[in-house]
């Protein structure tokens, strides 16, 4: 018997037959295995107790993790030394709070066994980390400090709390307070500091490309691509003649993509005709990604490692080879493409009556930009040829506000958190941040990538498809709490009875403070107390969107779920059932594997391209030290209050210690700073007025001197 077939029957059996924790020779007889399997039954055991899927307990007895008081997750460590254990899909709980004294050298990131100590009454259970699955780096990006005869690398991510020993043979000339990689070569126990040696050089901390270069390497993202898959990617040809005798021809419908004016690959188009006085055909067209990227081949085993593209600041690193990405999957005007498309018939208030999933061909007419498609909603095109698709437009705005509304009815939350637009020069130099403009171009882009993603993840459902979904589930009794009291003190009480909530009552909340000034706070209130959406096999919903079937479909050049979705559709449109156990189970365990994997990397993607983002908006104060400025209070904390700026999109902190006039206690209920003496205080929402008093590029941090408070 294979080691992939007896994973399950191993995870079933400890899982749900056995009474207590079983030695080998027990599973295997409890399991059937006899003299020729049992080698193999060995080899798995060991390799599931690697993996953290079954333990290991005194006696050479086994065990699930649960079943003896163990969780296993990934460490996010704080920037205090402490950190969180968040359990891992199959494992599904509150994360597990573990102090920096009990971590017992483990590090942000780290895939963990903890054991949890206690529970609280409010807050997160406690425990401490028992073993260390999995390192989630053997490199560290950091700055060289010079010693004597060594030196230490004190790594640039502030919640990799600790310096790496470098002897003074292992320094590779790196000048003192240049930014290095350093490969750990012992972690140590977590008493001492871990020990490494430089193996790269990046150069001085302020030469040009050198900060970027130094998140991009922290991080572990690779730039380039290996070079069998850029030579795979290079030989790959087609023959759309050929291809789009099997599939449905749409090269008559009017289709185009509507993407940022910087956009370098389209991965998805529109097109809209009317059937009827009160009926219409919408045509949402993705890129074929699966037709050329086969399974296990060179490009797919790199793009599952990749899992997504990454857009940092200044650069994009993609999924997929540039000759797929900006090419022969780009969605480009007057070129025919392979896409697979989910055509809907609707009717004028954009109920769905019908829907098909077709492989099939398209000629988009129009590359249209955001600020192009908006000009012609409003019947204002700036070019004279847009004129062409101008019903089009129109008809899919005016549907796609009937879609929005209606999400909106069922409970949808609609979150409208400002973004940082960062304007850089030739060298890379931040020059301008200002809040990214929303256009209503922009959302009726996202309404039918949206109605996309339900109907195929509604269709996988019914047809018990194996299937990725994209899942976000319900906040905890503790986060509704937490939002009940916030939402108290903005005069804006939250509807629902105690700790059961659903998304109308928080959908009701962020209507009620549209357009006030806590508007944004209760928004990122809202959004932080929610649970993390993650990549799951089985159909939990999306709390978010108030939607009982949600799924990834419409992005395959840049998420590696959208493309495993094409695939398994695929699959079952050309009759596959997956009747059998064994084979439904293997996919089953592949899809398991790929979804945690790729939640991990959307991740460190995005903990990446907001590192990018908060970098830029440091250097780009550097140069306005001294400077005063008006803004508001945007976050109120023990240890003082951020203020927003109103010329730029930046926040910086004025801590409390630079409050001399009174002692200042934070009044958590009231999410204000009040002073003890005097009575004066600082909430938010409130006008100020600061001067940039200092930046710290390695912290990221943004340092305010108050002024005075603005009335």
């Amino acid at each position: 018997m294979s080691h992939d077939a007896l994973e399950p029957r191993i995870v079933e059996h400890l899982g749900e037959r056995a009474k207590r924790p079983l030695k080998l020779k027990e599973i295997a007889r409890g399991l059937g295995v006899g003299d020729a399997g049992y080698q193999a039954l060995k080899a798995t055991l060991a390799r599931l107790t690697d993996e953290g899927v079954i333990y290991r307990i005194k006696g050479q007895r086994y065990a699930l993790p649960e079943q003896i008081n163990l969780v296993v997750g990934r460490l996010d460590g704080t920037r205090g030394g402490a950190g969180f254990v968040v359990p891992e899909r199959r494992l599904p709980g509150p994360d597990i709070f573990v102090p920096s004294h009990r971590l017992a050298g483990a590090r942000h990131g780290d895939r963990v066994v903890a054991r949890t100590e206690h529970r609280r009454r409010a807050g997160n259970p406690e425990g401490q980390v028992i073993r260390v699955l999995e390192r989630a780096r053997t490199k560290v990006v950091g700055t060289l400090q010079h010693g004597k005869h060594f030196g230490f690398v004190r790594p640039d991510n502030p919640r990799l709390r600790f310096d790496v020993f470098v002897a003074g043979e292992h320094l590779q000339d790196a000048g003192e307070g240049q930014k290095v990689v350093a490969t750990i070569d012992d972690w140590g126990d977590g008493t001492k500091s871990p020990e490494g040696r430089i193996t790269e050089v990046l150069g001085d901390a302020d030469a040009p490309g050198v900060d970027i270069l130094s998140i991009i390497m922290g991080h572990g993202l690779d730039t380039e691509f290996p070079g069998a898959v850029e030579s795979a990617a290079t030989e790959i040809t087609v023959d759309l003649e050929l291809e789009a005798g099997r599939r449905l021809d749409l090269r008559d419908r009017v289709a185009f993509t509507i993407d940022p004016a910087d956009a370098k690959d389209f991965d998805d188009a529109l097109s809209v005709r009317q059937l009827d006085d009160d009926l219409y055909e919408i045509g949402i067209h993705i890129a074929d990604v699966s037709h050329y990227v086969a399974m296990d081949s060179e490009i797919d085993d790199e793009a599952y490692e990749r899992a997504t593209s990454i857009y940092l600041v200044d650069r994009v690193i993609p999924m997929l080879p540039e000759r797929l990405s900006n090419d022969l999957c780009s969605l480009v005007p007057n070129k025919d493409r392979l896409t697979y498309s989910v055509i809907a018939t609707v009717d004028g208030e954009a109920n769905v009556r019908d829907y098909k999933i077709a492989e099939t061909v398209i000629r988009s007419r129009f590359r249209l930009n955001y600020v192009e498609a908006q000009a012609m909603i409003q019947s204002e095109p700036e070019v004279e040829e847009h004129k062409e698709v101008m019903w089009e437009l129109q008809t899919l705005r005016r549907l796609a506000k009937v879609l929005k509304n209606r999400r909106a009815e069922r409970g949808s939350l609609d979150f409208d958190l400002p973004e940082a637009a960062v304007e850089l020069d030739e060298e890379g130099f931040p020059i301008n941040i200002n809040e990214k403009v929303r256009l209503d171009s922009m959302r009726l882009i996202e309404e039918f990538m949206l109605l996309a993603n339900e109907i195929v993840a509604r269709h996988a459902s019914e047809h018990k498809i194996p299937f990725i979904y994209r899942v976000h589930e319900r906040p905890s009794p503790e986060k509704v709490e937490r939002i009940r009291r916030f939402a108290a003190v903005c005069g804006c009480p939250l509807t629902g009875r105690g700790n059961e909530i659903e998304p109308q009552h928080l959908a009701k909340l962020l209507s009620d403070v549209k357009g006030k000034p806590e508007e944004e706070l209760t928004n990122s209130v809202v959004l932080t107390s929610m649970m993390r959406a993650s990549y799951q096999v089985e159909n939990n919903g999306h709390f978010g969107l108030a939607a009982e079937h949600y799924g990834h479909f419409t992005s395959p050049i840049r998420r590696y779920p959208d493309l495993v979705a094409h695939r398994v559709l695929k699959r079952h449109n050309a009759g596959e059932r997956w009747k059998d156990a064994a084979p439904r189970e293997r996919l089953i365990a592949r899809l398991e594997k790929t979804a945690d994997h790729a939640s991990l990397r959307e991740r460190i993607a995005d903990d990446a391209e907001r590192d990018s983002i908060d970098l830029k908006k440091v250097e780009f104060m550097e140069r306005h030290i001294g400077d005063e400025f008006s803004g508001c209070i945007s976050r109120v904390r023990s240890f003082g209050f951020f203020v927003r700026l109103d010329d730029y999109f930046v926040d910086g902190l004025v801590h409390v210690s630079g409050l001399d006039d009174d002692y200042y206690e934070f009044n958590e209920d009231h999410y204000a700073l009040l002073g003890q003496n005097t009575g004066r205080r600082f909430r938010l929402a409130d006008p100020v007025r600061v001067s940039v008093e200092s930046v710290n590029k390695d912290a990221r941090q943004i340092d305010f001197a108050l002024i005075e408070r603005e009335t």
